[in-house]
């Protein structure tokens, strides 16, 4: 039941409705706290630029190429955090211009996205946000592989 409910969210629902899912459904794991408290922001960051850009019609996976729906997988692909870092400097790039960059989407229609959610979370695992090129301790890197793996098991339901 909560795969199907996960997966409408995904496709139509309001940000909110997605955290509470995922938060009941984090509440039901036998996952350490730890990872339930780390997860749950996570999550957050990455829906507050999935789901206007889901809005606008144009998502699209790390690789550019346009998707039709927010899916579990599509969501699970922007949890690696250098996709993500990359993410915040497309639409980075994008609200400067006021055109999407970046990608494989050819539009005249892009509403800039607000960053803002992205950008603190970002920053709070040493992301810098000024420079691309600059790398995030590894340590960073490797949380995010567990808590990747965690909102896995919960969007594919064997959580």
């Amino acid at each position: 039941m909560i795969l199907h409910t996960l997966d409408t969210l995904l496709k139509t629902g309001e940000s909110t409705a997605i955290l509470g899912a995922v938060s009941s459904a984090l509440d039901r794991s036998d996952e350490a706290p730890f990872w339930r408290q780390k997860s749950l922001p996570f999550c957050e960051a990455v829906l507050s630029v999935l789901i206007p850009l889901r809005e606008q019609n144009l998502l699209f996976d790390p690789e550019g190429n346009p998707h039709t729906e927010l899916t579990a997988s599509l969501f699970i692909r922007w949890c690696d955090l250098l996709s993500l870092k990359t993410l915040a400097f497309t639409l980075t790039k994008s609200n400067e211009a006021g055109r999407l960059l970046r990608t494989k989407i050819d539009t005249d229609s892009y509403q800039s996205v607000d960053l803002e959610i992205l950008g603190k979370y970002l920053s709070s695992y040493s992301v810098n946000l000024s420079d691309e090129w600059v790398d995030f301790p590894i340590t960073n890197y490797n949380l995010h592989i567990g808590m990747t793996s965690l909102l896995t098991k919960i969007l594919e339901g064997k959580c």
